[in-house]
């Protein structure tokens, strides 16, 4: 983890530095300070969206370093800061033009909208403001997570349109053949990360595994369990408590995937996943036909056991949630000294508890159902009841998952208990669900 953080810390620091030394190197016009300041954060810009790319490249290093959680933290973060950047990057060089020729400001953006290349980056604002848009919360509850990703689709087309408007508009890139191999070799090396590991990777993995539906159980009402077989299942180094992104060829179009995590640990013989019926593609599930083909991208995440600070641990789980503590608790490395809550609004609600109640009994672990509407007289992760249920909480290893509200509020309990930060380990909802 250390050296991760460095090496991203060294990448942020080098390239930050190279992009001034580009401004610097290629002598803006000095019409205005305006425009010097726009084409200055046009090249802030071009290294967000690198920046961006990356982060959803699933480079191996990052995402064994730091989780998929705190990736989309920052890809969250990263894509704020370019939609703000691709809103003043135009505007201060449009101004900036208008008062170099007295021209008024719309009369200015009309001129400069009719060279194809500013054109072309007008689209990709455009495109950018529509994704951030239907991002926003209130706009994301009305969609389910297949139009959601879909929509993000779209970021490949600013790709495209952006990198042509940097290589037809970009002449700081273009001042030396040093400026042109340092930009160009940034490029390659963010689009060949993205290509190998989104492309290449997985057709490989999956023409050599050939994933098939081996069979289809349902859990309860809402809730089924999908058994997956294939070749050589143990080469591709799942661990317990992580996720593919599944697609289903023929139950659902190519670009609808969701994040479904491993609801048993693997066993180098099947995969399991257990999903919650939550949108369209998930619903679907129960009618998958045995042998229909699967296409698995991953294994991601780093909520295993391989970060583990203690021997002790404690399992927290909510929801649909329980299906990565599941798979942890059934994990050989775990060890004898653990403790499970599982946060469920009744007793019908709790998938899996069978299992856990017989992993829990084979482990020697304990094991505790929580339920009952969260209000006054039931905050089952009060600091007070928290310590309470766990005694030595501060000697364990956390890990929660569940919905983004129980997830925030075990934290904020740990934290004031002062359960050191690198004993926890939390995934989101969104990915384990």
């Amino acid at each position: 983890m250390i050296l991760a953080r460095a090496a991203v810390a060294a990448f942020l620091v080098v390239n930050l530095a190279a992009v001034h030394v580009l401004f610097l190197l290629g002598r803006p016009p000095a019409y205005n300070l305006i425009g010097a300041a726009g084409r200055l954060l046009g090249l802030y810009l071009a290294f967000a969206l690198a920046v961006q790319v990356l982060l959803i490249s699933r480079l191996p290093l990052l995402d064994r370093s730091f989780g998929m959680d705190r990736l989309t933290r920052w890809h969250r973060r990263a894509g704020l800061t370019v939609f703000w950047l691709a809103l003043l990057h135009p505007a201060w060089v449009i101004v900036g033009f208008a008062r170099a020729g007295r021209d008024p400001v719309p009369a200015t953006a009309l001129t400069l909208a009719k060279q194809w290349p500013v054109l072309l980056g007008m689209i990709a604002v455009a495109l950018i403001v529509l994704v951030v848009a239907l991002s926003i919360r209130a706009a994301r509850r009305r969609l389910s997570y297949e139009a959601w990703h879909a929509v993000h689709l779209l970021l490949y087309a600013v790709l495209v349109l952006g990198l042509i408007h940097q290589y037809v508009e970009g002449t700081a890139f273009t001042t030396n053949l040093a400026t042109r191999l340092y930009w160009w070799g940034l490029w390659a090396f963010v689009l060949g990360a993205l290509l190998a590991n989104r492309v290449i990777v997985p057709l490989v993995r999956n023409s050599r595994h050939r994933l098939r539906v081996a069979a289809v159980v349902p859990e309860s009402d809402d809730v089924v369990s999908v058994h997956v077989t294939g070749r050589d299942l143990e080469k591709l180094g799942a661990r317990a408590g992580q996720f593919f992104l599944w697609r289903f060829p023929g139950h659902n179009r190519w670009w609808q995937v969701n994040p479904f995590s491993l609801s048993a640990a693997p066993n180098g013989r099947s995969l399991r996943l257990t999903a919650k019926a939550v949108g369209g593609t998930t619903a679907g599930l129960r009618d998958l036909p045995v042998g229909a083909r699967v296409f698995a991208e991953g294994p991601y995440g780093a909520f295993t056991l391989d970060r583990r600070a203690r021997t002790a641990t404690l399992l927290i789980a909510g929801g649909i949630g329980v299906t990565p503590i599941r798979s942890l608790l059934e994990d050989p490395r775990i060890g004898d000294d653990v403790i499970v809550l599982y946060r469920v609004r009744g007793g019908s609600d709790a998938v899996l508890l069978g299992e856990l109640r017989n992993l829990a009994a084979a482990r020697g672990a304990r094991l505790h159902l929580l339920t009952g509407r969260t209000g006054p007289g039931n905050q089952p992760f009060d600091p007070d009841r928290l310590r309470a249920m766990v005694p030595d909480i501060t000697d364990r290893d956390v890990y929660v998952c569940g919905p983004a509200a129980l997830t925030e509020a075990v934290l904020a309990g740990l934290r004031r208990l002062k359960v050191p930060s690198r004993q926890i380990h939390a995934e989101l909802f969104r990915l384990a669900g």
